[in-house]
């Protein structure tokens, strides 16, 4: 029977990653109804405002709920808010069993739709693929509970640790597999961030290039001292996604008005150390509603996002070379002094694109500040 369980609990992890980056304010969830041993319901949220998960596969279920069994990602809702308790439609709908990936980290929830349903007889049983569960749902879990983003920290770099050699030259550290990986990430991210440095070296758009199409994410540039040219590429884009650059007071009023003059928008941020303050921008941020940023930053901004201990998870594509010589790294600026100070992945996860190794964790430990 666990194995039964696991496997419609993986059907509804598929589901749910369907949502992945469209749903904000809301989490990723998806649900598949079983009956007899056949899934006769499947739904994921697709958005906020559209009803959940659970009323996708209930519908799709229609009759044949009644008796069945219920495999969701996260605890159902008891509250209301855009649309009704998903709890009191799966009562309604008489269902015998729920089975739920992992509690809402939401305190409007936080058990309660837990609870409701064991109430109304129906059997729950919870933390059935947890891990996986509580993945897909972490941007929404440090949104709700600190009103931050989440911050992924993307990097391609070599086997001897150079995102580009002692030239500068970077293209292309990963292979075209990874390259297609990461659009796929920019896909299903609210923001991208970069800071000055990649703009004034790279000029990149900071869009999301898939075959089959795509989102783009909210651009970020973290720029001090309004250094951007009024003509960068990542200012004159036919993207509906807004761009956003981040600087000081001690940006020039006249660059300022150059810079709204193309559309983009410039958010005035307190100083630290000379920089905009980072804790300042991701509240910023957070309040803007982005749950998810995917940093594509250079070692600079790299650095100084890792010593403020504001990345959360870490993705490192591995590519089969070797720069050799100096190069450029990963991160500036001081790091851990002992390895029992250097930070911790924990849910350590390792995939292939071609020849090139990804590496992804969770951020446990960060440096010292």
């Amino acid at each position: 029977m666990q194995v039964n369980i696991e496997q419609y609990l993986s059907q509804a992890l598929e589901m749910a990653r369907r949502g992945e980056g469209r749903t904000r304010p809301n989490p990723a969830v998806g649900a598949v109804i079983v009956k007899d041993g056949v899934v006769i319901g499947r739904g994921y949220h697709p958005q906020a405002g559209q009803p959940h998960a659970e009323i996708f596969a209930l519908r799709e279920a229609g009759d044949r709920a009644r008796g069945a069994d219920m495999y969701v990602t996260l605890e159902p809702c008891s509250h209301h808010g855009r649309t009704g308790p998903c709890t009191d439609a799966i009562i309604k709908a008489g269902l015998a069993r729920v089975f739920v990936g992992t509690p809402d980290p939401n305190p409007q929830v936080a058990g309660a739709g837990i609870r409701k349903l064991r109430a109304a007889g129906i059997d729950v049983r919870c933390g059935i693929l947890e891990n996986e569960c509580r993945r897909i749902i972490a941007p929404f879990a440090k949104h709700i509970l600190e009103k931050l983003p989440f911050v992924i920290l993307k990097s391609a770099m070599t086997l001897d640790g150079k995102t580009a050699t002692t030239s500068g030259h970077s293209q292309w550290v990963s292979n075209a597999a990874s390259r297609l990986e990461v659009h796929r990430l920019r896909d299903r991210v609210d923001g991208i961030m970069v800071g000055i440095g990649t703009v004034l070296r790279d000029d990149p758009q900071l869009t999301t290039r898939l075959p089959e199409g795509g989102r783009d994410p909210e651009r970020i540039v973290v720029d001090s001292h309004l250094r951007i040219p009024v003509d960068a590429a990542i200012l004159h884009l036919d993207s509906t996604a807004a761009t956003l650059i981040a600087t000081t007071a001690s940006a020039e009023p006249d660059k300022i008005d150059a810079v709204r003059g193309t559309g983009a928008q410039v958010l005035i941020l307190p100083e630290k150390g000379g920089r905009v303050d980072l804790h300042a921008l991701m509240t910023v941020l957070g309040e803007r509603g982005l749950q998810s940023i995917l940093l594509e930053g250079g070692a600079e901004l790299n650095g100084a996002l890792w010593r403020a201990g504001l990345v959360d998870r870490v993705m490192m594509f591995v590519a089969p070379k070797i720069v050799g010589g100096e190069g450029r790294g990963v991160f500036n600026g001081p790091g851990a002094a002992t390895m029992t100070e250097a930070a911790i992945l924990r849910d350590v996860r390792v995939r292939r694109f071609g020849e090139d190794t990804m590496i992804e964790g969770e951020v446990e430990k960060c440096s010292p500040a």
